[in-house]
């Protein structure tokens, strides 16, 4: 690696960072900073901070606990904690992540709005919101001025609990007293919540205040508001904002063309969205399959079934997969139809090759094959799709109660399902038992 050859002064936070960036994998840059400290670098404080956040990401938290602790006090500083803190809100380790914020605040380490911030999005994950905001009375009683991100998951914790009203005041508390942290991200969260709630003409002036927020050049902006104006039902400004992002950038990339595919697709506009994605299949110098998958499920809700296959075909063609989500799209098309002649065998297809990718169809796409076979009464095909789950590790409890159910309702006899399915590794619940029961002839 021409690693070896680059001078220590070479190895700022800056280029690890970025060589992590370009390489979009923590594992890899994990592996550069281990080899790196092999080397007896130098590492800077902050490096330790990142070398602890991925550790966490990459050999899970057991890993980045044995990392800190084999620190030493003088490299144990308050941005070292707060990676470790980082790792325990992600991984909604509560107990752990208050110990150690105690701590923090203790010694002293928390005067920046961050560590608040951490614990605010673990308790947002959790659902309990009005943790969310006791923490956010914290930070007052601190004088810890919130920044961005606070103001944001305070507003949506009051959006949750209902209270529009309260995230109103949070946002006004904003301009009046830290006017220079609500810029075009505080006005879309604003019009997120407006959307959620129902109240579209507080969302479309929302908007309008991004749209005057936001720098020209600035694509996450223009990937809000077309997603948001998409969720105002507002077409025209979709295609508006789409025209401009077009004109103002020199690169449209897949993300941006996959962000329009989108809105275009749940507003319905087929048209505008064919010839979207015609553009880009022309133009496009990296075929995603994110974009095909996203036109196949507007042209199926439409019932275009051979614009579907035609852009599947495509998508076949020119890429490399995986394809699962495709098929998918197509199983759940064909099941809501009842059409199972249809849906079994592309679940075949896409069971026939788990052992290159590993793969699991999603819990409602289960579901409906499940409700198909018990209203039909439909035993073999039952067991088919049993043996297809059984090769993508899917044989639980409830795959069995439906098989059992199939079985009830068609009258035909059962093996012995308590047998099958200790040899399943399913555990045989009451419930079950009293389902055998019920279904055994007297």
């Amino acid at each position: 690696m021409r690693i070896y050859y680059l001078p220590l002064e070479f190895w700022t936070l800056d280029v690890i960072t970025g060589i992590g960036r370009a390489m979009g994998s923590p594992i890899k840059v994990d592996g550069i900073m281990e080899w790196m400290e092999f080397r007896k670098f130098n590492f800077r404080q902050g490096n330790y901070a990142i070398r602890l956040d991925l550790i966490g990401k990459v050999k899970g938290i057991a890993a980045a606990e044995d990392y800190f602790n084999s620190l030493s006090p003088t490299t144990a500083v308050h941005c070292v904690y707060g990676a470790l803190l980082n790792c325990y809100c992600k991984a909604k380790m509560a107990d752990k992540a208050l110990e150690l914020f105690a701590k923090m605040v203790k010694d002293n380490m928390v005067v920046k709005p961050l560590p608040f911030n951490n614990l605010m999005s673990m308790y947002a994950g959790l659902g309990k919101h009005e943790k969310v905001l006791v923490l956010g009375e914290e930070m007052k009683k601190e004088n810890i001025r919130p920044d961005t991100c606070t103001y944001n998951l305070l507003m949506n914790s009051h959006a949750h609990l209902n209270d529009i009203e309260g995230a109103e005041r949070v946002f006004e508390e904003m301009k009046l007293e830290n006017g220079k942290e609500c810029n075009w991200t505080s006005y879309s969260n604003l019009a997120n919540i407006y959307i959620k709630a129902g109240y579209q003409e507080k969302a479309k002036l929302a908007l309008q205040n991004v749209e005057k927020e936001m720098g020209s050049h600035d694509r996450e902006a223009y990937h809000f508001l077309i997603s948001l104006y998409a969720g105002v039902s507002d077409l025209d400004s979709v295609h508006r904002i789409w025209k401009s992002l077009k004109s103002t950038l020199a690169i449209i990339t897949n993300r941006s063309y996959l962000v329009v595919l989108q809105a275009l697709g749940n507003l319905g506009d087929i048209e505008g969205m064919t010839k979207c994605y015609k553009e880009w299949e022309c133009a496009c110098s990296s075929y995603d399959v994110k974009l095909a998958t996203a036109v196949i499920r507007a042209y199926l809700r439409h019932d275009m079934v051979d614009e579907a296959e035609s852009v599947l075909e495509v998508a076949i063609r020119r890429s490399e997969g995986p394809f699962f989500y495709l098929w998918e799209q197509f199983m759940i098309f064909y099941l809501n139809k009842n059409q199972i002649k249809q849906a079994l065998p592309i679940m075949e297809t896409a069971t026939s090759l788990t052992h290159k990718i590993k793969w699991q169809p999603r819990s409602d796409t289960i579901g409906k094959f499940l409700n198909y076979f018990e209203q039909e009464s439909d035993v073999s095909r039952a067991e088919e799709f049993y043996h297809l789950m059984k090769k993508v590790n899917c044989v639980d409890s409830r795959l069995y109660k439906s098989l059992i159910v199939t079985y009830k309702t068609s009258g035909e006899t059962m093996l012995d399902m308590c047998a099958r399915m200790k040899g399943d590794g399913v555990e045989v619940s009451s419930e079950i038992e009293h389902l055998l029961a019920s279904a055994s002839p007297e």
